[in-house]
C-alpha cells in the first residue's frame, strides 16, 4: 500500500558522534587562507636611500643634489623618499648627523675601544665599501652644509668619545685618537693604498690599534 506524499521535505541526517558523512552529505573544507599581501621592506629602503644620499653627497654639493638622482641611485621612487623623510632637508639632516655612527663606532669597552674603532673602519671598507664616518673628509665641498657636518662629527664622535675618557686632556686626547683613525680612513679607502688593502685586517688591526688606544689610555 503506498503512502501518500506528505509535501513535506525531509531534513538532512546530521551524522552523529563517530559516524561517518554520507554521500548527501556536502563535503568538509578547510578554509583558504588569505594571500600574503607584498610588503616592501620598509627598513632596507631606507637604508639603501641614506647610502645612496651618502654616496652623492661626498661627490656633490648639496645644492646640485636632486630626489631623483637619490632615487635612481637608491633603486627607489622619489615619491618614496618623501614619505619616509618628509623632504630634501629631513634626508640631508639625517645624512650629516653621525648619531647612529658613532653608536656602532663606540660600542666597546674603553680598554678594547682601539682594536674595535679599528676592525670597525676596516670592515666598514672590505664589507660595505664604505665607512660612514670618512663623509667628514668630504666636509669641504659642502659649504653651509659642510659647517654643518663638522659641527655634528664634533659633537656625535669626538667629543662623544671625550666624555669616555679619564684623566688629562681627555678633548685633545680623543681628537687625536680621532685623527689616528681617520688617516688610516683615508690611506684605506679613498686613496687606496696597495700595501695595505694587500694586508689583512687582523694584521692591519695588531699593527694600528695600538696607536689609537695609546690616547685613549689615561
Amino acid at each position: 500500500m503506498t503512502t501518500p506524499h506528505s509535501g513535506l521535505t525531509a531534513s538532512p541526517t546530521v551524522p552523529g558522534p563517530g559516524e561517518q558523512p554520507t554521500a548527501t552529505d556536502p563535503p568538509h573544507r578547510e578554509p583558504e587562507a588569505a594571500p600574503a599581501a607584498p610588503r616592501r621592506d620598509a627598513e632596507a629602503s631606507k637604508a639603501a636611500i641614506l647610502r645612496a644620499a651618502r654616496y652623492l653627497l661626498a661627490r656633490h654639493a648639496h645644492a646640485d643634489i636632486t630626489l631623483k638622482a637619490v632615487a635612481d641611485r637608491a633603486g627607489v621612487s622619489a615619491p618614496l623618499i618623501l614619505k619616509y623623510f618628509g623632504n630634501k632637508d629631513a634626508l640631508f639632516a639625517r645624512v650629516m648627523s653621525f648619531e647612529s655612527d658613532a653608536d656602532a663606532l663606540l660600542d666597546a669597552p674603553l680598554e678594547e675601544l682601539g682594536r674595535h674603532m679599528v676592525r670597525h673602519l676596516l670592515e666598514g671598507q672590505t664589507q660595505r665599501g664604505a665607512d660612514p664616518v670618512l663623509r667628514i673628509v668630504f666636509a669641504p665641498l659642502q659649504g653651509e652644509q659642510g659647517d654643518i657636518l663638522r659641527a655634528n662629527f664634533r659633537a656625535q664622535v669626538s667629543d662623544r668619545l671625550a666624555r669616555r675618557l679619564s684623566g688629562e686632556d681627555a678633548g685633545l686626547r680623543a681628537e687625536l685618537a680621532v685623527s689616528t683613525l681617520l688617516g688610516l680612513g683615508v690611506m684605506y679607502g679613498i686613496a687606496r693604498g696597495s700595501h695595505l688593502r694587500a694586508t689583512t685586517v687582523d694584521d692591519i688591526v695588531d699593527r694600528y690599534a695600538p696607536a689609537v688606544q695609546a690616547q685613549l689610555a689615561s
